[in-house]
């Protein structure tokens, strides 16, 4: 079942779920089904929030546990461990309230914090932070999305949806093409 089947089937439920694991196209999506009224956007807001700030809370008690054995059993991990690590020292504030926007970071960031010596309150607060802002932003441009294409296909025939299907598919294949790529360097590093 695709990401709007699960929304339509689960609604909330499916936010919850979504927002808990990682969350961005699930939450984008439920923020289109707001617009067009199948979900109540404050919900979305509030469940978003509390799902993307248990997932990450446990990412990082995890860290702050079982931190070195996780990295030992995932070496891909590392990678990512050493890059948080660097950006962690530099940006210390900024980059916890804004690692939810990071790609490939979600959830190893929270991990890697909780291996740090950063306080567990100190990380709680600004995780709380972020995942307020994080809900409202993508949730937000969901909600924009939905009103932009509702908007854009009233005025479109079916050879118009086609071509503009044509045009979007060669920018998801390349998006694939460089995220595979990334995937397999990432593997051999």
């Amino acid at each position: 079942m695709d990401i709007p089947g699960l929304i339509q089937s689960y609604g909330y439920l499916a936010v919850a779920v979504g927002t808990f694991l990682e969350g961005e196209s699930v939450l984008l999506t439920a923020g289109a089904a707001a617009f067009h009224g199948y979900l109540w956007m404050p919900a979305i807001i509030l469940i978003a929030t509390l799902s993307g700030f248990l997932g990450d809370q446990i990412s990082f008690y995890a860290g702050r546990k079982y931190g070195n054995r996780l990295l030992a059993r995932f070496p891909a991990l590392q990678l990512r461990a050493t890059r948080v690590s660097a950006l962690l020292e530099r940006h210390n504030v900024s980059f916890i309230l804004a690692v939810r926007f990071m790609y490939g970071l979600r959830v190893a960031g929270p991990m890697v914090m909780g291996m740090s010596n950063i306080h567990w309150s100190r990380f709680l607060i600004l995780n709380l932070t972020g995942a307020v802002i994080w809900a409202i932003t993508i949730a937000s441009i969901g909600y924009g999305l939905g009103q932009g294409f509702g908007y854009l296909l009233r005025f479109l025939d079916a050879k118009e949806v086609w071509l503009l299907i044509a045009l979007l598919l060669p920018a998801i294949i390349w998006r694939f093409v460089v995220r595979r790529k990334y995937s397999a360097r990432s593997k051999h590093s």
